[in-house]
């Protein structure tokens, strides 16, 4: 635990710097990049939503080589086929003999950018579930293990639905936080214009490399959580489903479904890591508070009420909390 304890500040330390360099590049979006490091500490998935041309890619792509880690890329379209991203099997002549190669696909990186990953069909989607929850990829018979740390940053246009496939339920339960990008203020646009307009974009330094980004993710678990903690994240998720007796009068009528139990362990882990990420090593209530909205907002089904009222999941949300006892 005193070990533990003397890695806080290095972790601390780690993260400060990592958010100047992407400062260099990103203008503003300072709650989306923090919320983006408590995910990478805590070894998550993220969903990226916002509007084009807010710099969902060029984050992604900055953190990567800030932490000298293998970046890819795939752009999902409709014709894409599950073998496109997992790789395919090539027969090869070798000293008069034939035999199967694998051919490892894109998803074989560190942190793979899945860019509008919901305009695939859902048998490419479910190759890449496979990959997003075993952390493997089978092909041929054969199971072939990612490399750690494996995340995926998968992006989605809220505005465009014509020629999509919504994420199912399942899938959407595998990403620990899904992210909203906002548009940046006016002050904050009118700086990014200067930047993007006079010549290439400054040089990203390494801050850390993959091994450290690994030691720090081994780290997270071990961040303790007392039980009354633990308990304020499970009432939080209880409450936002409509079978439960606690659940706000008010917003009743506006959720079909509430979160699974997988939304309360991804809460307090995540809590585990905002809590590195602010130099401290021990989840407090706010903690847990904060990241209510990212880690619920995408596990929730909203009724058809909802949606004609024009209420949003994050209304919901903020409205459990408050009613919530901590």
């Amino acid at each position: 635990m005193t070990e533990d304890s003397e890695l806080v500040k290095e972790v601390s330390d780690a993260m400060s710097k990592l958010i100047a360099e992407l400062d260099r590049r990103i203008v503003g979006q300072r709650g989306a990049i923090e919320q983006l490091l408590t995910a990478l500490l805590a070894g998550g998935h993220v969903l990226l939503v916002g509007v084009p041309g807010l710099a969902k890619t060029l984050i992604v792509k900055t953190l990567a080589s800030a932490l000298s880690l293998h970046y890819g890329r795939i752009q999902f379209t409709p014709d894409l086929m599950p073998t496109d991203i997992t790789g395919t099997e090539i027969l090869e002549d070798k000293a008069g003999s034939r035999q199967f190669r694998f051919v490892k696909g894109p998803l074989f990186c560190n942190l793979l950018l899945a860019d509008e990953i919901n305009r695939t069909p859902p048998k490419t989607q479910a190759a890449l579930l496979e990959a997003m929850q075993e952390r493997a990829v089978t092909a041929g018979g054969r199971t072939y293990q990612l490399d750690r740390p494996f995340m995926v940053f998968a992006t989605q246009n809220p505005i465009e639905q014509a020629g999509t496939y919504p994420l199912p339920e399942a899938q959407l339960d595998r990403f620990i936080l899904q992210i909203d990008i906002p548009y940046p203020s006016e002050q904050e646009e009118m700086e990014i214009v200067k930047r993007t307009t006079v010549g290439n974009l400054p040089t990203i330094s390494k801050v850390l490399n993959r091994a450290q980004v690994n030691a720090l993710q081994d780290l997270v678990p071990r961040v303790p959580a007392a039980p009354h903690i633990v308990e304020y994240a499970v009432r939080l998720v209880r409450r936002s489903r409509p079978s439960d007796a606690a659940v706000p009068k008010d917003i009743l009528p506006y959720i079909t479904w509430g979160a699974g139990p997988r939304a309360a362990q991804m809460l307090v882990l995540a809590a585990k890591a905002r809590t590195l990420l602010r130099g401290r090593f021990a989840v407090e209530s706010g903690d847990i508070a904060a990241l209510a909205p990212p880690v619920l907002r995408h596990r929730l089904v909203t009724s058809f009420g909802a949606e004609a009222e024009g209420v949003r999941a994050d209304e919901i949300i903020h409205r459990i909390v408050e009613t919530t006892p901590q």
